[in-house]
């Protein structure tokens, strides 16, 4: 099913080579720290700054079954991946030569900004339903957390490094050319990262998926829910923490309004996110591979229990500092949780199926709540933001602990 021994080996490099390539352009295009600053340097407001977040997910949303469809067709998933990848990239960088011929109109950069912002994150929607089958169908079960959170480790320390260039590019190119750089760093490491795709290995002996039609898709996504009892147990585990990582754009814009936050502290926060994110990859991951998947949702709920906890109880910059590390250790642990979970409860056949109902409701409910909350954080603080993430985390400990544990039977 997964090839031979050689074409394990030679995946897992693609695997680690996928990581060290996308986590560095995380820090340069971060919707948590770089987008939402550009998006306030131009005046950009509460609402339009939280519709940036929200594009990533409605977008996302939308674009589920188109991909679905595409992915069910698919015989070569990383060769179809990898074009998928290469047009959406392309597409932004259009953006990003663009920026100087409207620079001096702000309003007007701002919906450019959100047009094409949402043109990437309808290409994003491909990502879970190509990358999880493409792990499921390349990587046997007890080789696909440490190895591949390693790849996503050396990734993330590359991108600390970077971390450090966005303050000195900030300050040392005028506007609009600081920030013009600063994304095209990080397509530069998203457009090698399309490449990699095109040099997997995927076996003939491959199960293939069940090709389905747009309107079928959709049609059976309901049918999904009913007839698995385990799955439906991860989508509620899941669901909380996918509202609570949704929410991390606001430590950023919190960070800026109540404190005051400079460029320094907001490349502060992006390598703070970077660093620990890597080491919760490593550990994640071996953990996942020796443990199982569910043990480490665990402690992905509690790292965001205990953020929100800090967040609220506290009232500094330093602390803000602590509970944003928190966050962002369960927020580098998520991905890995819902690619193994879905590994354990999907049928093998309609793998881009259950992906696609998992990230549409996701996706869905989170873009609800990040709507909602916006005009709440401008009229009467950002308390409702924490109380939100710590009762988050704690539903989410409490579906994995008396629901997933007893639907969940690990092979």
């Amino acid at each position: 099913m997964y090839g031979s021994q050689k074409d394990i080996r030679h995946n897992l490099k693609m695997f680690v080579i996928d990581g060290i390539s996308f986590m560095p352009s995380m820090a340069f295009i971060s919707i948590t720290a770089v987008i939402p600053f550009f998006l306030y340097q131009l005046g950009a407001s509460t609402f339009q700054i939280a519709l940036a977040t929200a594009l990533t997910m409605i977008c996302g949303f939308l674009s589920q079954p188109l991909f679905g469809m595409i992915a069910s067709h698919s015989t070569v998933m990383n060769r179809t991946f990898g074009k998928i990848l290469l047009l959406q990239r392309l597409i932004f960088l259009l953006f990003v030569l663009l920026i100087p011929v409207f620079s001096s109109e702000h309003a007007l950069l701002v919906i450019l900004f959100l047009i094409f912002w949402a043109i990437f994150n309808i290409f994003a929607g491909s990502y879970a339903i190509f990358h999880t089958p493409l792990v499921i169908k390349l990587l046997p079960p007890e080789q696909r957390g440490a190895i591949r959170g390693v790849g996503h480790a050396i990734g993330s320390f590359v991108g600390v490094g970077m971390t450090a260039l966005i303050p000195l590019i900030l300050l040392r190119f005028a506007f609009p050319y600081n920030f013009m750089v600063v994304f095209a760093c990080g397509l530069f490491f998203l457009l090698v990262n399309a490449l990699i795709f095109f040099f997997m290995r995927q076996s003939k002996e491959a199960v293939p998926n069940e090709p389905m039609g747009m309107s079928q898709y959709i049609k059976q996504m309901p049918a999904a829910i009913r007839e698995s009892p385990s799955f439906r147990a991860m989508i509620l585990t899941c669901l909380f923490l996918a509202i609570a990582n949704a929410l991390l754009p606001y430590y950023t814009l919190y960070a800026i309004h109540a404190f005051s936050a400079t460029e320094a502290h907001i490349a502060t926060l992006t390598g703070l996110a970077i660093l620990f994110g890597a080491l919760a990859h490593v550990g994640f991951g071996y953990i996942a591979d020796r443990h199982g998947a569910r043990i480490v949702a665990v402690l992905v709920a509690c790292f965001m229990i205990a953020a929100g906890v800090i967040a609220l109880l506290t009232n500094s910059l330093h602390f803000l500092f602590v509970a944003w590390v928190l966050a962002n250790i369960s927020n580098s642990g998520f991905p890995l949780i819902v690619t193994l979970l879905l590994g354990e409860v999907s049928p093998a056949t309609k793998l881009p199926l259950y992906v696609g109902v998992h990230t549409t409701i996701s996706m869905a409910l989170s873009t609800v709540v990040v709507l909602l909350l916006a005009p709440a954080l401008e009229h009467i603080g950002f308390m409702p933001l924490f109380v939100l993430v710590l009762v988050c985390g704690m539903l989410s400990l409490l579906a994995n602990l008396f629901v997933l544990k007893r639907r969940l039977v690990r092979p």
